[in-house]
């Protein structure tokens, strides 16, 4: 059960200081904060027990060797798109999925190793999965920005 939980300053500070160190130990992110070790253990175990914070590794895909990004848009037919799009999800390839409104019922990200995987992925994996209408995929040629910390945080007064 998620509990009620709202942000303070400390919190905010100690969301930062991980944002800017991943690894960082309480000690390191007290000794900045002028927080005891105990303290910041408390606050993220709190934030984490309340579901507003994950502390996760990010790997970078190139240095995967994935080298070939698209974004699909998804027409449904015949099915509901939730099935479809929970069914898109479990394909390794994929690590995004986005049911949305508009045109298209399904946005995804697909990560490749090379263009020689584009049409075995697009042709063969995508024609095993029921209820897809029509694909639009579009490469991805540049990255302008990928960030991980984009949730707005606020702290309450």
């Amino acid at each position: 059960m998620t509990q009620s939980f709202s942000f303070d300053a400390t919190d905010l500070n100690i969301v930062e200081q991980l944002r800017l160190n991943g690894r960082a130990n309480n000690q390191q992110i007290a000794e900045k904060l002028g927080l005891t070790a105990t303290t910041v253990s408390t606050r993220i175990k709190r934030m984490e027990d309340a579901n507003q914070l994950r502390v996760v590794a990010v790997s970078d895909f190139s240095a995967h060797g994935f080298n070939v990004l698209l974004r699909i848009s998804v027409e449904v037919d015949g099915r509901p798109a939730s099935d479809v799009a929970h069914e898109l999800a479990d394909l390794p390839e994929v690590f995004a999925v986005h049911i949305v409104t508009g045109r298209y019922d399904i946005d995804m990200l697909v990560a490749l190793h090379d263009f020689e995987d584009l049409a075995h992925f697009l042709l063969d994996r995508l024609s095993e999965i029921h209820g897809i209408r029509s694909l639009t995929p579009a490469i991805v040629v540049d990255i302008c920005s990928y960030q991980f910390d984009v949730a707005p945080i606020e702290a309450k007064e």
